[in-house]
């Protein structure tokens, strides 16, 4: 079946998945205190598994399921045999049920209130997160992707019956199995689902575990390979998708393994892919291919092409890339290869708790999640406008614990009403970007902010918006960043060493954490050239990017990091530094800082999109003179309490210097 990319008629409500975590974590505090030998919380789920399979075969066939303890454990093992026989790719035929008939029968009463049949729930989805969260391979880069994100990015593609689907990165088989479930309640019959569904990962114990996960839908063996989809190779000598098949799948989904120290391919298999190789950019800035193999390439980046590769022209590519990836410099290059192939529909920015499965587990990695169409050979006119969107809040919080706020259902609903026309409203949770306002290839969603376009338009008739560029070519104002001494000049000396945890309210504090040598002040001190007046901005970090601290006459003797700026006005009575400082702090810029801080692996950066910053300057020369005086006050005010407060310390100090002279 054919049909184009976005289908305003949906057919299916928004779904927001089954909860049956509670019940799972009452299993497995029984089981943990119970059982001997298999306390581990990979053994205790796979106990879990077979049950499930067991309990879900039994609730398919309309079979009676005994309560007394003796007959249910008997049950059970008759319907694990029949199961081991139906998915003989799952289970081992020598594996046994290793519970005994106390525990089988608190699992099947903790199971009862789980509706298998409810393509909503995900009963084994819920298990793995409760037993061991998401992050089982996370030190190869493989995260299992949260139910929630699984939820809005099949709803977004929005598979139809005769859709044919494929995952090459199909882990734990998140994409797969929801898929199946999705098409289930559309009326596919299990085999149809089989047919169409097919799923690939290069580690064994995931496939296994996608094959389970499929196989509690439609009960029977699911297309999943054990193979490398970058070099479509099968592993351990097992069975492979037929190559032929790559560019017929009328859908792609995927959570390509993201990680900078991952392997992604061998020399010959990366010189298959255009992205192996470095890109140069020209005077037009658009990137081109050179014949200079990359020397080390992320994994996620050749999956980008090998997703465009599997899928038709006109098909529907859904996909969870990290969100450097697509506004990163060094990606540029990526980010135009998409937009070459493809037509862009939708970039999703997920919170960063999104993979956080415990206050250690999981990874604050900050992703989006995409809807690429691929360019059939007749191309539009005008590429489609881009629907656009930045969640706060995924369902659980910073330690992974589940938490009544997730704004991804209602991120959904915004979607549809997107491709129906009737969007309304400037909302985080949604809202239209025009290609033509895509800028130098930045895909990250908090770039294009309405609120603070608005912002800025509201105040154009009472302020003048000049950016920090415009002032930078002026030269009213010159920007510099700092150094790096290393951990081991800390302690050396006396000279502060100012980190972004040292800028606070305006101020340097009066105790940083580190400082070094006079030795290494004289060495920078040339080169940071600190004055009084200069003024302090954090650049790189978490919440603290925008904060500020003026530079006093007690602050110059110092050393300041790389991670901050120096801002200097160089023509103070075009610009005086005070008003500066109460711009950058005022709520319209600091809105524009949140929405031009970018993730770079696990800290976010301003980097050199400050210069893009647009400061709100009152017209009426009055108000600025007096905002500079009442800022220059408080500072003023602020330093001399400051210093006091030093002065009274050095006193106790010195008067009992002078007291052990006496004596």
């Amino acid at each position: 079946m054919r049909r184009k990319a976005i289908d305003p008629q949906q057919t299916l409500p928004l779904s927001t998945g089954g909860d049956a975590r509670e019940a799972y974590s009452r299993i497995r505090n029984f089981l943990a205190g119970r059982l001997v030998g298999a306390t581990r919380d990979e053994a205790l789920v796979e106990e879990v598994v077979k049950c499930i399979f067991c309990r879900a075969m039994a609730v398919h066939d309309g079979a009676r399921i005994p309560d007394d303890p003796i007959d249910l454990a008997k049950f059970y093992r008759t319907q694990f045999t029949k199961v081991k026989t139906s998915l003989h790719d799952v289970f081992e035929m020598g594996a046994e049920i290793l519970l005994d008939p106390p525990s089988l029968r608190y699992v099947n009463q903790q199971l009862r209130d789980i509706d298998f049949q409810d393509p909503l729930t995900d009963p084994i989805g819920d298990a793995y997160e409760t037993f061991i969260g998401s992050a089982t391979r996370g030190a190869e880069g493989q995260f299992f992707t949260p139910q929630s994100a699984v939820r809005l990015l099949v709803d977004l593609v929005d598979p139809k019956p005769g859709d044919r689907v494929i995952d090459p990165a199909c882990g734990a088989g998140g994409f797969i199995s929801y898929t199946a479930r999705r098409l289930t309640r559309q009326g596919m019959s299990p085999s149809e689902i089989t047919r169409d569904l097919v799923g690939i990962d290069k580690d064994q114990y995931l496939a296994r575990l996608a094959k389970a996960h499929v196989g509690l839908v439609t009960l029977g063996e699911a297309r999943i390979y054990c193979g490398d989809s970058l070099a479509w190779i099968p592993s351990d000598g097992g069975r492979m998708l037929p190559s032929d098949e790559i560019g017929t799948f009328d859908i792609v989904l995927a959570n390509p393994p993201f990680g900078a120290r991952i392997v992604a391919a061998s020399e010959d298999v990366q010189r298959t892919f255009a992205l192996g190789y470095s890109w140069k950019r020209d005077r037009e800035d658009r990137w081109h291919k050179t014949t200079q193999l990359q020397s080390h390439v992320s994994p996620q980046i050749l999956f980008v092409e090998r997703l465009l590769s599997l899928v038709r022209p006109g098909g529907r590519v859904g996909v969870v890339l990290p969100e450097s990836l697509i506004s990163g410099k060094s990606y540029r290059h990526v980010v135009q290869y998409m937009r070459d192939t493809s037509y862009l529909h939708a970039v999703i920015g997920m919170p960063e708790d999104l993979f956080k499965t415990s206050g250690k587990g999981g990874t604050h990695t900050k992703v989006c999640l995409l809807l690429l169409e691929k360019k059939p050979d007749a191309r539009r006119a005008c590429e489609p406008v881009v629907f656009m969107a930045e969640a706060q809040w995924c369902g659980n919080d910073s330690r992974g614990r589940a938490i009544g706020r997730d704004e991804l259902p209602e991120i959904g609903r915004r979607f549809r009403s997107f491709v129906a026309g009737c969007l309304d409203g400037h909302s985080q949770l949604g809202y239209a970007v025009k290609p033509s306002s895509i800028s130098d290839n930045v895909l990250a969603p908090r770039y294009y902010d309405p609120e603070v376009y608005a912002i800025l338009e509201r105040l154009s008739e009472t302020h003048d918006l000049v950016s920090i560029q415009k002032l930078l070519d002026d030269g009213v104002l010159e920007i510099s960043t700092g150094h790096e001494v290393g951990k081991l000049a800390y302690g050396g000396g006396t000279i502060p060493f100012v980190r972004t945890s040292d800028i606070s309210n305006w101020e340097v504090k009066l105790d940083p954490k580190h400082c070094v040598s006079d030795e290494v002040y004289e060495m920078l001190a040339p080169k940071q050239d600190v004055r009084a007046g200069d003024i302090l901005m954090v650049r790189d970090g978490t919440y603290l990017i925008g904060t500020c601290a003026f530079v006093t006459e007690y602050d110059t003797r110092i050393v300041f990091q790389s991670h901050l700026y120096k801002l200097r006005v160089k023509q103070p009575e075009k610009l005086s530094p005070y008003l500066l400082l109460a711009a950058i702090g005022s709520d319209p810029v600091q809105k524009q800082i949140q929405a031009k801080r970018f993730t770079q692996d696990i800290i976010d950066s301003l980097g050199d999109r400050i210069r893009e910053l647009v400061l709100p300057l009152p017209k009426d020369a009055d108000t600025r003179h007096r905002i500079a005086e009442t800022v220059e006050r408080s500072i003023k005010e602020r330093v001399e309490s400051r210093e006091l407060a030093r002065k009274a310390c050095l006193d106790i100090v010195r008067m009992l210097d002078r007291a052990e002279a006496v004596a």
